[in-house]
């Protein structure tokens, strides 16, 4: 209780005018009750000192949150696309209100992210809430979700420079999360939840299941792992594991790797001689027969590509995704090991 008072006590020192808002400590909601957040007014604070938000105007810019609007969702929420009055464009999260009651969730996002400053981490811009609603406002990139542009534009194909830079981009953010005095576990990568800006570079979001990691206190809700993706989720999760861990997002960001480089949906059934499989026991398979070449996104130009550099990506994906979570790499040895393949 202590902690949501003293979260309560933040939020309203951040409305104080020409404030710029203090960095928001961790806060516990996993102790908060329906009533405890019935009693939160329109509460609302701005990361930036140059943009200010509320519920009425964000209201507004949205046409009080029309279908047009929308640029996405996940299992968390809504995304909206809105412009505000000062002529800057926005990405406004709508927290759905049955996931985890909203509540921890929009703490996890707003804390982590508040506290956060890296080119590969999306910025939050600052938040709403009321005892109905919790949004988050992000910057927003233009180019949209890694998956649209992966899946679903239809007269666009990467380069494999563009892939690899990418994946360097995603790899160096959560070397970043893992690599901080208290790691974060992001619990949720997928290419849905990486965003690119005009230059094609990656930004890593949704941190509603972002867990830190210690030694005494490392918790994922059964929720959590749900959220990552059957596809993503690395097998001692489905064996029943409730632990954050870092070892989960290696094996998750493996499955975005071979998602990038051979253009699979990872949710989508793969076959091999006819039968059914994973997309991460079908790279190992076709790695085995050294058909590295053969994994390759068929719709991708292959002038320029080198060969050494293709096999050394996969295997690289293929230690990502072991299935013995500890002889995974830590992402910063991924990382290291991706920056030698040339973009």
């Amino acid at each position: 209780m202590d902690c949501v008072l003293q979260a309560v006590v933040w939020v309203f020192r951040c409305r104080k005018p020409n404030k710029t808002p203090q960095t928001p400590k961790p806060v516990s909601a996993t102790t908060t009750t329906t009533t405890e957040l019935s009693s939160i007014t329109d509460q609302s604070a701005s990361f930036d000192p140059n943009l200010k938000f509320s519920m009425t105007k964000l209201r507004a810019a949205t046409k009080d949150f029309s279908p047009k609007f929308i640029i996405g969702d996940g299992s968390f929420g809504t995304v909206y696309k809105a412009q505000l009055s000062n002529g800057v464009t926005v990405a406004i999260k709508r927290l759905n209100p049955d996931a985890f009651k909203g509540f921890r969730e929009f703490w996890a996002e707003m804390v982590t992210l508040g506290m956060l400053h890296h080119p590969n981490i999306v910025k939050i811009l600052g938040y709403c809430m009321t005892s109905s609603d919790r949004l988050l406002i992000y910057e927003f990139f233009q180019k949209g979700s890694l998956d649209h542009w992966l899946h679903l534009e239809r007269n666009f194909t990467f380069i494999w420079g563009t892939r690899i830079q990418i994946v360097k981009g995603v790899a160096k953010g959560l070397s970043f999360l893992h690599s901080l005095d208290k790691p974060i576990a992001h619990q949720n990568i997928k290419s849905r939840n990486v965003f690119l800006d005009s230059n094609f570079q990656a930004h890593i979001t949704d941190f509603g299941v972002a867990r830190g990691i210690d030694n005494s206190t490392s918790y994922a809700s059964t929720q959590s792992a749900d959220a990552m993706g059957y596809c993503y989720m690395p097998p001692e999760y489905k064996e029943g594991l409730t632990s954050a861990t870092l070892e989960a997002d290696v094996y998750s960001f493996g499955i975005l790797m071979f998602e990038i480089a051979t253009g699979k949906r990872p949710n989508l059934p793969t076959f091999l001689y006819g039968k059914e499989i994973g997309i991460a026991e079908w790279a190992r398979k076709m790695l085995a027969q050294d058909e590295h070449m053969q994994m390759l996104d068929g719709s991708m130009r292959r002038d320029g590509l080198i060969e050494a550099h293709v096999k050394e990506y996969f295997e690289i994906a293929r230690m990502c995704t072991s299935e013995i979570r500890r002889e995974r790499p830590t992402m910063a040895k991924v990382f290291r090991l991706l920056n030698s393949i040339p973009m």
